[in-house]
């Protein structure tokens, strides 16, 4: 489904994220969290200069305080921030009306925290629980708790283990409303792999 955007996630350098916007990307993302894929904002600030307009950026942070978030969005002129560490809803409301809240995704327990949300996010992003990862997994959850999730009005970023073997059956099970693409694009952490980043913009 054309209609379905594409969040291409860990942009470490400008080849990447050109690459990612040729082939028609929505969103690209950028951790500033402890990763193998950390970047600092001024190597962000550059990667976005020299990129064309239209594209957003997002900045990926995980239990950061309010005020250093908004130095680093407004340093590198980020559109969007992605919170993937234990941000309540009212903290998220703080940094309206461009916060996306990430959720890992375990079981139905997770269905009262999204109902939380509501409101306070511009939307959810839903990534596969792991106890050692907050993010980055490389594996894929239940997509019927997406489904379960999406009924709450909330858009829908689906994330989780995703590439070109699954992203079609993905997006015909869930019909998020974006998904997000990470390590299934990487020849290793931080370096995406243009011929897995062709095929999965192809089969989607």
């Amino acid at each position: 489904m054309d209609n379905v955007k594409v969040k291409i996630c860990g942009i470490t350098n400008l080849a990447d994220a050109s690459l990612a916007v040729e082939l028609g990307a929505s969103a690209l993302g950028f951790i500033f969290a402890p990763s193998p894929r950390q970047m600092t904002p001024q190597k962000v600030c550059k990667i976005i200069r020299a990129i064309p307009p239209f594209v957003k950026t997002v900045g990926v942070f995980v239990n950061e305080e309010t005020t250093a978030i908004r130095e680093v969005k407004q340093h590198c002129g980020l559109d969007l921030v992605q919170l993937h560490g234990d941000e309540s809803p009212d903290l998220c409301d703080e940094l309206m009306p461009y916060a996306i809240k990430a959720l890992r995704v375990k079981d139905e327990s997770c269905l009262p925290t999204s109902r939380a949300y509501h409101g306070k996010v511009r939307a959810l992003l839903l990534d596969t629980y792991s106890r050692e990862k907050v993010g980055g997994t490389g594996k894929t959850f239940d997509w019927n708790l997406a489904i379960k999730i999406k009924e709450i009005g909330i858009p829908i970023i689906l994330a989780g283990g995703l590439g070109p073997s699954n992203i079609n059956l993905a997006i015909q099970t869930v019909n998020p409303y974006a998904v997000d693409l990470n390590s299934g694009i990487e020849e290793y952490p931080g370096k995406k792999d243009p011929a897995l980043m062709k095929a999965v913009m192809a089969a989607r």
